[in-house]
């Protein structure tokens, strides 16, 4: 089921991105978040994927950039719990999350992705996002530069 977050989710989905943060250059960020940090950034716009009583994944929208001009443009985050890719979850997660983007009157959005997970940039690609560009070396983890690839999907 593909439903709105709640605070009650965020220990969950705390666990889920801190797997991301402590194992993987899929997010640059090497510092892990609170349940608390975690229910406050999820508080709107943001969707999990719940089997069983289980949140398995998520997928939130936040601006792109700040400044008026830019508020039709939004960049997303997706994340699925490592037992559970593959199976059908962050497309119904992204699908949703789109929808629910363009229904609120956004008009374009992006996607960060490492360059070193090449399954995310294909996920995004089947999911309607184009490559606009490849920044070399603007994230650092686990002692090495790694390019960031932006890509972009019009709602």
């Amino acid at each position: 089921m593909i439903r709105a977050a709640t605070r009650v989710d965020a220990p969950q989905i705390a666990a889920i991105w801190n797997h991301a943060i402590r194992e993987t250059t899929i997010t640059f960020n090497p510092v892990e978040k609170s349940d608390g940090e975690v229910a406050d950034l999820t508080a709107q716009d943001c969707l999990v994927w719940e089997v069983d009583g289980r949140v398995l994944g998520f997928a939130r929208y936040f601006p792109f950039r700040g400044g008026e001009g830019y508020r039709f443009t939004v960049e997303h985050t997706i994340m699925l719990h490592q037992d559970v890719q593959g199976q059908g979850g962050g497309r119904q997660l992204m699908a949703a999350l789109c929808a629910q983007a363009a229904a609120a009157g956004k008009h374009s959005m992006f996607a960060g992705c490492s360059a070193e997970n090449a399954g995310a940039v294909a996920f995004h690609a089947r999911m309607g996002f184009a490559e606009v560009a490849r920044l070399p070396e603007v994230g650092f983890k686990f002692g090495r530069w790694i390019d960031l690839v932006l890509m972009q999907k019009r709602l």
